[in-house]
């Protein structure tokens, strides 16, 4: 395995994406511009997906056969809904080489490097959980681009049993995609994720669900919907089986984001009911403050929010 020293020089020879949606084929875009890959191979369930694959230049190969995909590959990425992860991991794993990594995109970290870390490691592969903290609403190949990952956060949770040299290796890969690598405890990270990204969509979820089982009128009262809802709600046009996954391997973290929410949901509806002006705007105030830090903090001041 080859590792880069300087831009636009091979960091693998070969790697394979199992998944050609849009994690796995912007990575795939991302890394053969920067030049980090020699040859790119996917695998996906769907064939119509793995010919678009072609067709856009996210791969140079496809196969049919899982395994074959990985036989000779330095790094095996798994980009498949999290529920899937651990059975393909044990799919592919005795067909990987004994110095190649394996790693993952999933957006949950401890049910997943539970499933797979004992079966890599008694395989003596090594294996890199990992995570891209960047997405959109849009699924499949037809939604990849290389840029999905510049100035974003990759976040890497190793643990007592992941080989320093497959975190160096992955860790360049993801940097050479224009990411920032974090590395996390995974239990943190599960925690984390549940309050800034499946606690959103939940709440999103529900929200559409709320609003368009309105039933005061007789009409869709959605179609007054203007920017803010729609703003709001982008992220409820996500693949509802992918969330359908993470709610559940992610469980018992997103439960206790969903209390969080509930008790200061309460309160703002206690203050509603008892017309506290005062507690309302301090309510208002406080969430107000806490929002715009983050978005000053970025370099991206709020306009007209």
């Amino acid at each position: 395995m080859h590792i880069a020293t300087h831009n636009k020089e091979v960091i693998v020879e070969q790697i394979a994406i199992i998944g050609a949606g849009l994690i796995g084929g912007s990575l795939a875009l991302a890394l053969k511009q920067a030049g980090s890959v020699g040859e790119v191979v996917v695998w996906d369930q769907n064939p119509a997906h793995m010919a678009t694959a072609i067709t856009l230049g996210i791969a140079d190969r496809s196969t049919l056969e899982l395994t074959d995909a990985v036989v000779n590959a330095d790094v095996v990425v798994l980009a498949l809904p999290v529920c899937c992860l651990p059975e393909v991991a044990r799919r592919v794993i005795p067909y990987m080489r004994d110095d190649a990594i394996l790693t993952d995109t999933g957006s949950v970290k401890g049910t997943i490097v539970e499933g797979i870390e004992p079966v890599a490691h008694a395989a003596g592969i090594a294996y890199v959980p990992g995570h891209p903290i960047s997405g959109t609403e849009k699924s499949g190949p037809q939604a990849a681009f290389a840029e999905l990952y510049r100035a974003k956060r990759c976040i890497l949770t190793p643990t007592a049993l992941t080989p320093a040299h497959g975190v160096e290796v992955i860790s360049q890969l993801w940097r050479s995609a224009g990411s920032e690598v974090v590395l996390m405890d995974v239990l943190k990270h599960d925690r984390i994720l549940a309050a800034i990204s499946h606690l959103p969509h939940m709440i999103a979820y529900s929200l559409v669900n709320a609003v368009s089982n309105y039933d005061q009128y007789a009409e869709n009262v959605l179609e007054y919907s203007a920017g803010g809802f729609r703003d709001f709600t982008r992220i409820a046009s996500s693949d509802p089986v992918m969330w359908r996954d993470i709610a559940l391997e992610n469980r018992s973290a997103i439960l206790e984001m969903l209390e969080q929410f509930e008790t200061f949901l309460a309160e703002l509806k206690a203050d509603i009911a008892g017309q506290d002006a005062e507690r309302l705007e301090k309510f208002f105030r406080q969430s107000k403050l806490s929002r715009d830090a983050i978005v000053y903090s970025s370099g991206s001041p709020a306009k007209g929010e």
